[in-house]
């Protein structure tokens, strides 16, 4: 009886162990080197941001016409500022990364005029954009 919960027990916890470094490993991470299109919607008197049509409408289509060159795709949505009293500086963030620069600008070129054409469905906020690259 011993030796069967024992085995049982083994077997659970290889079991477990396995499924963590699947799960771990099929989520992609950033790396040194990678290119990060940082979008940033600066928050003030009047700006709107619709994060469910965002997130749900505009990101998926981001997906969709990059393809295999958009490694990763992160949302921010802004809850605070640094203090309690100050108002959030940017209702959202996105973020875009890419192997290279080149991939990236291969993808946004030819499909620039529908991404742009979509920001008003979702915000009236003129996004800063930021190219950078994965430092650590």
């Amino acid at each position: 009886m011993k030796t069967k919960f024992i085995l049982l027990t083994l077997g659970a916890l290889i079991l477990f162990t396995s499924w963590q470094l699947t799960t771990e490993t099929d989520t992609p991470k950033t790396k040194k080197g990678m290119i990060k299109v940082t979008i940033l919607y600066p928050n003030s008197e009047g700006k709107s941001f619709d994060m469910d049509y965002y997130s749900n409408k505009h990101m998926p289509m981001l997906q969709s016409l990059m393809g295999d060159s958009l490694k990763l795709l992160e949302i921010d949505k802004g809850i605070g500022g640094r203090t309690p009293d100050e108002p959030i500086p940017y209702l959202a963030i996105g973020y875009l990364y890419f192997d290279k620069l080149s991939a990236y600008q291969n993808t946004f070129g030819p499909n620039a005029e529908q991404i742009v054409g979509d920001i008003p469905n979702y915000t009236n906020i003129q996004p800063i954009v930021q190219i950078s690259e994965v430092y650590q």
